[in-house]
């Protein structure tokens, strides 16, 4: 035992003697796990954070114990379940309607929630001035959200309308139970007293109006045993609900994706980390070899010379990841500064010690892992070296054990990735997705230095030959760059791609004649008089949708009991609880296109059922298949209907699309409602054909979808914004490698340009020979790396977003540019060390 930790204490004092001389550059080496360890720690401890805010803040979140709500009036049975649960409550009634400005004229879409009794229960409706969260309950006020407020410059006391009544501003609406800064933008929140809803006029026929009750309970009230218990009922009455558990788990989940993908974001960054780890330890281990085999002819045995130079890398390793974990938990105090928009909580951060111990364990693991392929060399070393130089080829690769570091490797990735995606398939999909791009690069690295050396042009100038040279020659850095460089550069030009893909699927151009504004909700008595006013404005209107509700009463002759009681049916008796809103036409529309089936456009009567279309979507969700029969209760009339055609809608044009359509000669005499598409040309012909519908027709509501557009852009800026920040620790860790790369380069290159240098090379030349040398090297990889990111991304359109792709190839020139010069850039920096000194000083260095 005694012998056991001598041997120990002096692997360790060997490990700190031979680093010494060393240790700048085994600190460089591991600098580049620093900021993937300081992105994970960072993420890990923000999503530490938010769970533990969210426990602590969910009852907050509702606003009450349980939340009841539909898309229908409660009423009967309904109605008298919702009374026998007690406690305390109030209702909220709410939906879109347009808000006029009386001061200076201005209207805007807006959410409108009518509210009666004490609500909320939990937290508060955070307003100013403060008493105006009670105040509006008693008057005719309103608290207007604080986004509208500063859009249409209105002050506390001015007045708006909604539909025929007219409200005192009471108070600024800063905050409400669950919302965030993004749903305020995209749906401004104006709150009324329920008293006053039935005189605005907006309750009409075909509004579509949430209905929703809040409950408040004793203290040791078991809401959850309660929901279970009644769950069947809301079920059959087609109400949802939602308790401070399920809202907390629901709330939790959305952050748990966020974070789950930033935190492979910081991974990836982890990976181009140790790329450079693996790179640097490969070629300062081969640097050692003379000093190993030296201390084998001293009678070391191989396995100590092993973990001596294991001992150095895991030293450094911990140090680097200690000072990545410091790192990150600094970060994770700006994080929340970066999403506070997408949180519907003040979020309270601390330091996460089970957070900064995954860091260190992950830090440590893949350090160690990831230098180890190199480090076993160490074990083939033989004493000879000393007296010969080896011209043997490397045989690691032939060594079973560098395989089998290899394929732990791999299940590091894959692990890893699993923990973070919550599925199998998802986890084989980014482990394989990064091992190809692993491969394509490597072997991008392999062609260019077997096409170098055997097209060699010969009849080119020294200083071409030489840089070319270089690509190929003995301890080239050709792959470990083409490696890192190209996967840093994929990485964010898919970032890049991605975020323009969903930009432009919500890019709802007013070029032209696309339509840029809809009316809905126009009632067939209003129809004639709002297409006066467009022709009197001459606005042309794009199109003119009749829409009538119905219910969905059975299919194939069963109803929702019988769908119900058969819990192997393929339907859900969901189907049967929503309000369906459809159209009549002869013709499919452009965004439509024939699935399956064949299309019925007019109704002779002669046949029994009507004919139908259904979205293809619907149908497969509903398991409905062609020939099935589906009886509709229009308003009071039953209409038995088969489907004869499904149709591919594609949601993302400026139309009005629909789940069911019928033909004509059905539903024309039917109780319907108008939607209207039209086109504004300007901003003002905008402003003033909205203020003359909004006085006229204070039921019609309005969509800006240049002002949709804007909000969206402001959204995905903001999304963008998060996943570029997190993006920048793959750029600055790839930044790190390349500089690791190029400095170790350097050492490699040193004797080599001295050489040149004593033959007479310039600086000039040796400038150029550098130049030419990391222009084929960032030019290559950046060029392969935006390939692969072409390609993932059209992947991605064309099967996930179901959508075009039509990248925009300006900022990628850019990508390329940058990324190509940054290269150039560093190694004539690191270069410049070498062509200051004197030859005599270099050859005299043991190096």
């Amino acid at each position: 035992m005694e012998n056991q930790r001598f041997d120990l204490a002096w692997l360790f004092r060997m490990a700190w003697r031979d680093s010494r001389k060393n240790r700048s550059r085994l600190l460089l080496f591991i600098s580049s796990i620093i900021l993937g360890i300081a992105a994970l720690v960072g993420i890990y401890s923000l999503g530490d954070n938010l769970r533990e805010n969210i426990d602590e803040q969910a009852a907050s979140l509702i606003g009450a114990d349980l939340s009841l709500y539909g898309g229908k009036p409660i009423e009967g049975k309904a109605k008298e379940l919702v009374d026998s649960l007690g406690g305390i409550r109030s209702e909220e009634r709410s939906f879109a309607s347009m808000v006029y400005f009386i001061k200076n004229g201005g209207n805007r879409l807006a959410q409108v929630k009518a509210l009666s009794g004490g609500y909320p229960y939990y937290g508060k409706l955070e307003t100013v001035p403060v008493e105006a969260e009670k105040t509006f309950r008693t008057g005719q006020d309103a608290l207007v959200d604080q986004t509208l407020m500063l859009q249409y410059g209105a002050r506390v006391g001015d007045s708006i309308r909604i539909g025929e009544v007219k409200f005192a501003i009471a108070g600024i609406l800063e905050k409400a139970p669950g919302s965030t800064g993004i749903t305020s933008t995209v749906a401004p929140a104006i709150y009324i007293p329920m008293k006053y809803l039935a005189q605005t006029g907006l309750m009409q026929k075909g509004s579509r109006v949430g209905y929703r009750y809040y409950f408040k309970f004793p203290a040791k009230t078991d809401v959850e045993a309660l929901v279970k218990n009644l769950e069947p009922r809301f079920e059959t009455y087609d109400l949802d609900y939602k308790t401070v558990a399920s809202q907390k788990q629901d709330t939790g989940k959305s952050f748990d994706d966020l974070t789950r993908f930033l935190s492979l974001v910081g991974f990836i960054a982890l990976l181009l980390g140790c790329i450079g780890v693996a790179s640097a330890v490969h070629i300062y281990v081969k640097e050692k070899l003379n000093s190993i085999a030296i201390l084998r002819c001293l009678g070391v045995k191989e396995t100590q010379a092993f973990m001596i130079y294991l001992i150095q890398i895991a030293g450094i390793g911990l140090l680097g990841t200690l000072i990545g974990t410091a790192l990150g938990a600094v970060i994770q105090h700006f994080l929340p500064v970066v999403i506070r928009d997408f949180l519907p909580f003040e979020l309270n951060t601390h330091i996460s010690w089970p957070a900064i111990g995954q860091g260190i364990v992950i830090g440590l693991l893949i350090s160690v892992l990831f230098a180890l392929p190199p480090l076993v060399a160490i074990r083939k070393v033989s004493p000879l070296n000393v007296l010969r130089v080896s011209t043997e080829d490397d045989t690691t690769g032939k060594d079973p054990l560098t395989w089998t570091l290899y394929g732990l490797i791999i299940l590091f990735i894959f692990g890893f990735s699993r923990l973070q995606m919550g599925t199998w398939l998802e986890a084989v999909v980014f482990t394989v997705s990064i091992l190809a791009a692993f491969l394509i690069l490597f072997g991008i690295a392999k062609l260019l230095m077997y096409l170098v050396r055997r097209f060699f042009p010969v009849s080119w100038s020294y200083l071409w030959r030489q840089g070319l040279a270089n690509l190929y020659r003995p301890n080239n850095q050709t792959g470990i760059l083409i490696v890192s460089i190209g996967l840093g550069t994929a990485l964010v030009c898919t970032l890049f791609l991605v975020q323009e893909i969903l930009i432009d699927r919500v890019n709802l151009s007013s070029s032209g004649n696309q339509p840029n504004i809809v009316l809905f909700d126009i009632q067939g008595g209003q129809k004639e008089a709002v297409l006066a006013i467009a022709k009197a404005q001459r606005i042309p209107v794009n199109q003119n949708v009749p829409i009538v509700n119905m219910r969905l009463e059975a299919v194939n002759g069963r109803t929702a009991s019988d769908f119900e009681a058969d819990t192997s049916a393929g339907q859900s008796r969901r189907i049967f609880g929503r309000e369906y809103r459809v159209t009549f036409r002869d013709s499919l529309s452009s965004t439509e296109k024939l699935s399956k089936g064949q299309w019925v456009g007019k109704y002779t009567g002669n046949a029994q059922p009507v004919p139908i279309s259904l979205e293809k979507g619907f149908a497969e969700r509903s398991r409905l298949e062609l020939g099935d029969t589906m009886m509709f209760n229009v308003q009071g009339t039953l209409m038995p209907t088969v489907v004869t055609s499904i149709r591919d809608v594609n949601w993302g044009e400026v139309q009005t699309n629909f789940l069911v359509i019928f033909p004509t000669g059905v539903l024309e005499e039917a109780p319907q409602f108008h939607v209207m598409l039209t086109h504004v040309p300007d901003a003002q012909a905008s402003a003033r054909f909205q203020t003359e519908i909004v006085r006229r027709f204070p039921n019609i509501s309005i969509i800006d979808l240049a002002l949709v557009l804007k909000v969206l852009d402001d959204i995905f800026g903001k999304i963008g914004f998060v996943i570029r920040f997190m993006a920048g620790f793959s750029i600055l860790t790839g930044l790190i490698v390349l500089i690791a790369s190029v400095l170790t380069s350097k050492y490699q290159r040193l004797q080599e340009s001295v050489l040149l240098r004593t033959l007479g090379a310039s600086r000039r030349q040796i400038f150029a020979i550098t130049s030419m040398e990391y222009f084929f090297l960032g030019a290559l990889a950046a060029f392969t790396g935006i390939l692969l990111a072409l390609v993932g991304s059209w992947l991605l359109a064309v099967f996930s977003f179901k959508t075009d792709f039509h990248p925009d190839l300006l900022p990628i020139l850019g990508i390329f540019l940058f990324v190509t010069c940054t290269t150039v850039l560093i190694g004539l920096i690191n270069s410049r060390g070498i062509l200051s000194r004197p030859p005599l000083e270099v050859l005299r260095q043991d190096v």
